[in-house]
């Protein structure tokens, strides 16, 4: 019997059911670092078209597919996301929203605005 079999052990994440504000954060920096992959991406098709017309030829259809229109729909996604959410967080760092139900409000409001904008976006994207 090794030393510690006896120990309680400490709660563990997958014991508690952790608040919505929760989620959104860990979302909010998950957004973060998928928004930074992804202007990578823009970065070389933009870089591309500076290149030779094989090049820009090659990045426009595999943004033009179907998987990358999926990448680029998810990327306008994760933009609006992080930007309403920080201005969430902007209305937080003025002292404001920090009851409970103010926090789920907004929560709620920063989830339909980014999938409005979104689609908003692509619809007048796809129009011009």
């Amino acid at each position: 019997m090794a030393w510690n079999d006896k120990r309680p052990l400490s709660p563990h994440l997958q014991h508690y059911k952790l608040p919505f504000t929760a989620y959104l954060s860990v979302a909010h920096r998950a957004t973060g670092i998928v928004n930074s992959a992804a202007i990578v991406l823009l970065v070389l098709l933009i870089a591309s078209a500076a290149g030779s017309p094989e090049s820009y030829e090659f990045m426009s259809g595999i943004a033009t597919s179907w998987f990358g229109k999926l990448v680029l729909f998810g990327f306008t996604v994760t933009l609006y996301y992080h930007l309403a959410n920080g201005i969430r967080h902007l209305f937080w760092d003025l002292g404001h929203g920090f009851e409970l139900d103010s926090a789920r409000k907004s929560g709620n409001v920063v989830l339909v605005a980014a999938g409005a904008l979104s689609i908003i976006t692509w619809i007048v994207a796809a129009a011009a």
